[in-house]
């Protein structure tokens, strides 16, 4: 299957390959949290389909006000990266379970953000190749 949808220009192969990041850490590792919305920020703004899974305290990402600061000395703020993000269509798949057991409100959700586990996941992945990262 995947030789079959290689065949063609590299540049417009690449560009039908979806980006699928997976991060499981939130603040208390804020460099991990930059490197992995800058490798998505990257993927969406070449325009190709991305989707970061959150889950564990990554989770706490996709609500509002949470995703603040810079993670170190030469590093772009988090914010302008959730912005970027955004902007360029990326989206926010967010683990159910770990959102709930949580406590946190769905209704405090950013707006490129949705609860799904991974049935969704492997929905928007579908036939398509895709390029997976996991922080």
């Amino acid at each position: 299957m995947t030789a079959a949808l290689a065949i063609g220009d590299p540049e417009e192969v690449a560009m039908r390959t979806k980006a699928a990041i997976s991060l499981t850490t939130g603040l208390e590792d804020p460099e991990r949290v930059t490197v992995a919305f800058l490798v998505a920020v990257g993927a969406a703004e070449q325009g190709r389909e991305t989707l970061m899974f959150l889950t564990k305290e990554a989770v706490r990402l996709a609500t509002t006000d949470v995703a603040v600061g810079t993670a170190c000395d030469g590093c772009p703020p988090l914010p302008d990266l959730m912005d970027r993000y955004a902007a360029a269509g990326g989206r926010l798949l967010v683990c159910p379970i770990c959102f709930y057991a949580r406590k946190l409100d769905a209704d405090e959700l950013l707006k490129n953000a949705e609860l799904g586990g991974t049935v969704p996941l492997w929905q928007w992945i579908g036939e398509d190749p895709a390029t997976t990262f996991s922080y």
